[in-house]
This record gives C-alpha cells, sequence and structure tokens, in this order.
C-alpha cells in the first residue's frame, strides 16, 4: 500500500510541476484565441481574400467609385426608321387595285454610355447607334438630351455622340495598359432598361481577340471580366475601384443572349485614341505596319527553330510597307513596341492602335535568337503616311459604287407608288455593276434604311464598313436584293 500511494504521490507531482512550467514559459492570453478556433460571431465577418497585415484590415470599398460612375453614365434610347419592301403581286393589283410596295416601320433599341468631358461628349459602342435616326440621351438625374453622332469606327466598335450641355460630370480616363489580372472593376450601365445599376467583379483576362462579328479588320484586345454584364450594358463603363474609366463594355460571351460569367470591355486606351481621332478628323486615322502574322506555339517553335514563345511570328512582309522599309523580315519575331511587351497579335493591335500614319516607334524583333532594335515609320492602309479626311472617305465610298444617281421626281414617286427612291442613272466599272445590277434600278432602302435622296447615300456608306444591302425595283415591277462588302 505504501509503494502504491508513493506511485501515485509522485505522478500527481510530476503533472503539477509540468503545468506550472508551462504556465511559467509560455503565458497564457485569453484573447488571443487561434482564428480557427474562434466561434463565428455575426459581427466580426471577414471575406476570404481580405487579409490582414500590421493589425489593420485591408478593405475595397466601391461606394466612392460607384458614385462617381453612375452620375457619368448615361442611359442611350434610339429610333431608326426601316423599311420592308412588300413583294410585288401583279395579279393582286389586277383584281384590287394599286397595291402598296412599301411599309415603314420603327425599330426602338436602348444601350449606355459615358460621359468623358464636361461639354457633353458621349462615348459608346457603334452598335448602339449604328443606323439610329433618332437619339435621346438621359442622364442619371433624369434630364434628357437629343444626341448627334460625331463619328464612329466599327472595327472597334466605338462611338462618340455629344449632347448641348455645359457642367457635366464625367469620368476620368485611367491607364488599362496597368490594369492587372485578378483587380476589382466595376461595371456600370442600363441593363434590360434597369436604369444606373452597378456590378462588381474582377479583371479575368487581357488580350482577348475574336469577339466582335465584324466583316472588316476587327481591333480586338479585350478586357475579360466576370462582372455582370447584359444586354443594355452595351457602352457602359468599366472602372477601377478609384472610379477611373478603364474599358467600354461591348460584349457578353453567352448561349442565351444573357449574362453567363463572361463579358468583354475595349481598353480605354484604345478608346482614348478613337476618340481623339473622331474630333479632330471626323474618321479614325489607323496605322498598319505592313506584315502577316501569327501567334506562336511550342509545335510552331519547335519547327522554326525558335527558343521562344513569347511574341509574334512575322509570316511575310508586303513590299514597300512600314515593316519592309524598315527592315524587318519574314521570320522574325516582334516581342516590344516601344516600351511595351506583345506576347500575342492582339497585344501588338492594341499597342499599334494607339498611333497614326506618319508616326515614328520602335520595333523589337528577335531574328535567328538575337535582338534587335528598328524603327519604324507607320503607314496608312494606302501605303502613305498621309492623314485623311471624312470627306476622303466618303468620297473613296461613292466612288466604290461606280454609279450615278438621279433622285425621283414626284410625278415618278406617283406613277410607281412608293413614297421614296433613287434611280441608278448610269453605272460605271464599280461594286454595284460588279453584283449585277443594272442601270434604271431604283434603290428604295440601303441596310433597311429608307433612301430618298442622293445625300442618304452618302449618309449610310460614309463610315458603313462590311456587309451593305440594297433593296429596290425596276421600272418592270421586278423586285431585285443585292449585297456587296465596302
Amino acid at each position: 500500500m505504501k509503494k502504491l500511494l508513493s506511485t501515485i504521490f509522485v505522478a500527481c507531482l510530476g503533472g503539477l510541476i509540468s503545468l506550472g512550467g508551462a504556465r511559467y514559459f509560455y503565458g497564457e492570453d485569453k484573447n488571443n484565441i487561434s482564428q480557427i478556433t474562434k466561434p463565428f460571431q455575426q459581427d466580426n465577418i471577414k471575406l476570404a481574400n481580405y487579409i490582414e497585415s500590421q493589425g489593420s484590415a485591408l478593405t475595397t470599398d466601391f461606394t466612392n467609385a460607384a458614385e462617381r460612375s453612375v452620375n457619368a453614365v448615361v442611359h442611350i434610347k434610339t429610333i431608326s426608321e426601316q423599311v420592308n419592301n412588300l413583294n410585288y403581286d401583279p395579279f393582286a393589283e389586277w383584281f384590287y387595285g394599286p397595291q402598296k410596295r412599301q411599309q415603314n416601320y420603327s425599330m426602338e433599341g436602348s444601350g449606355s454610355g459615358v460621359i468623358i468631358s464636361d461639354d457633353g461628349y458621349i462615348v459608346t459602342n457603334n452598335h448602339v447607334v449604328s443606323g439610329a435616326d433618332k437619339i435621346e440621351v438621359v442622364l442619371n438625374d433624369k434630364r434628357t438630351y437629343v444626341g448627334e453622332i460625331v463619328g464612329a469606327d466599327a472595327s472597334t466598335d466605338v462611338a462618340l455622340i455629344r449632347i448641348k450641355e455645359k457642367g457635366l460630370p464625367f469620368l476620368n480616363y485611367g491607364n488599362s495598359e496597368t490594369v492587372k489580372i485578378g483587380e476589382w472593376v466595376l461595371a456600370v450601365g442600363n441593363p434590360f432598361n434597369l436604369e444606373s445599376t452597378v456590378t462588381a467583379g474582377i479583371i479575368s483576362a487581357k488580350g482577348r481577340s475574336n469577339i466582335l462579328d465584324v466583316n472588316k479588320r476587327p481591333i480586338e484586345s479585350f478586357i475579360q471580366t466576370d462582372a455582370a454584364v447584359n444586354p443594355g450594358n452595351s457602352g457602359g463603363a468599366l472602372v477601377n475601384v478609384n472610379g477611373e474609366l478603364i474599358g467600354i463594355n461591348t460584349a457578353i460571351a453567352s448561349n442565351n443572349g444573357a449574362y453567363q460569367g463572361y463579358s468583354f470591355a475595349v481598353p480605354v486606351n484604345i478608346v482614348k485614341k478613337i476618340v481623339s481621332d473622331l474630333v479632330e478628323f471626323g474618321v479614325v486615322q489607323r496605322a498598319y505596319f505592313g506584315v502577316s502574322i501569327r501567334d506562336l506555339d511550342a509545335k510552331f517553335a519547335a519547327d522554326k527553330n525558335i527558343k521562344l514563345l513569347k511574341g509574334i511570328y512575322v509570316n511575310g512582309v508586303t513590299l514597300g510597307g512600314s515593316a519592309d522599309d524598315a527592315g524587318i523580315q519574314e521570320g522574325d519575331v516582334i516581342t516590344k513596341i516601344e516600351n511595351a511587351n506583345v506576347g500575342s497579335v492582339s497585344e501588338l493591335q492594341e499597342q499599334l492602335s494607339k498611333y497614326r500614319p506618319g508616326d515614328k516607334i520602335n520595333i523589337v524583333t528577335v531574328r535567328n535568337n538575337k535582338d534587335m532594335n528598328m524603327a519604324v515609320v507607320l503607314k496608312s492602309l494606302d501605303n502613305t503616311t498621309s492623314l485623311i479626311k471624312k470627306s476622303e472617305i466618303t468620297k473613296k465610298s461613292l466612288s466604290a459604287l461606280g454609279a450615278d444617281f438621279e433622285e425621283m421626281n414626284a410625278d415618278d414617286l406617283a406613277k410607281f407608288r412608293i413614297n421614296s427612291g433613287v434611280k441608278i442613272k448610269k453605272l460605271s466599272v464599280g461594286k454595284l455593276s460588279q453584283v449585277g445590277i443594272k442601270e434604271g434600278f431604283i434603290i428604295t432602302s440601303i441596310d433597311k434604311k429608307k433612301v430618298s435622296t442622293t445625300q442618304d447615300i452618302t449618309n449610310l456608306l460614309e463610315n458603313k464598313s462590311g456587309t451593305v444591302l440594297i433593296e429596290g425595283f425596276y421600272p418592270n415591277g421586278a423586285r431585285a436584293y443585292y449585297g456587296f462588302a465596302l
């Protein structure tokens, strides 16, 4: 019994000594309970992507950015007058008398826009205002104005309109080149006619391409975000947490027409150049490099004995173009334009979109696995360094048609029982004769837009890029439709 009691005493004494030592060396802080074991508290919720540094929480507050943005983002409503050319039925005319051959109707659309200056300049998408006969701009404070198109660029889907007002709230430009993947952004617009809607997300990717349905030389290097964007958001603002404009929301990737997790915005650095050109010249001054190019991948690089995968491979060089003049050769790999690295065709397009014909830029290429610095003077599509004017673009578009037009008088309109139309008086070599149009054809609409005068043809084609649809009829009553590309 004495031996058993001694053993128990020694064990208890050892446990007390161990406990006392632990308390002495480590102490006890009841307020320093591990975050893992701390019970859930409603007033102490923390987001997973917030971290603590030096005892203070780093938080993201969107309220200031949202307040600045909603006041500078407008609701755009458009009305387009359309013409439906009805099928001509001679038997119906025989039994029932003259039949109406045209049916006019209106189409309404809506989108968003961003005020970029206090004197009423507003950036939006080309597809929001393209073909609009009337543009109504509604501010966040419910004031309403008539908008006028200053200019548009189908290749980037950017348009500039203006309202007659001063002292308007506007967004400052940010820098789309410095934004980073994972950075918080806000999308501001008017989805489904819900005015002044703000959604938040992060930048998911940069330099996205093959998004726009553009038939002629699209310039694409989109910012991709998971901020919710829906129909009606087009032309709205993509802003950073400081409330600076970093992009114009343009498109979504969707199977059902509504937001499904992917949206795309034109980088503001591209927008700035487009706006500057439209204000100064009325058209975009686009510079071309004079090369055919492709992205690199591992297999292609191995086949061509290229050690790096970052850059754009030069497939060919246009004789007398900017690249040819600078000494760039087929097989070179372009890695840098000025101080910006370019790793894809879309990134190269984004950099070139900032320049005009005649600008001199520095290019870094890799040839035989060695870097080469080259000075390149950029040229226009016509292979010149001259800047163009809007009137010259219009003149070229009309001359490409190869036709002389004659406006219909009141007797002609009554004779053919139509409300409007323009007659092709004479044809020469051009787009119209190539698609089979004959002299005497009466044009009633272009791209579903009513044509009454030769000036209507000029207005409809001056900013046109891509496919043109011409509708009308011949004096014998035969209706016809023709399509071609400008």
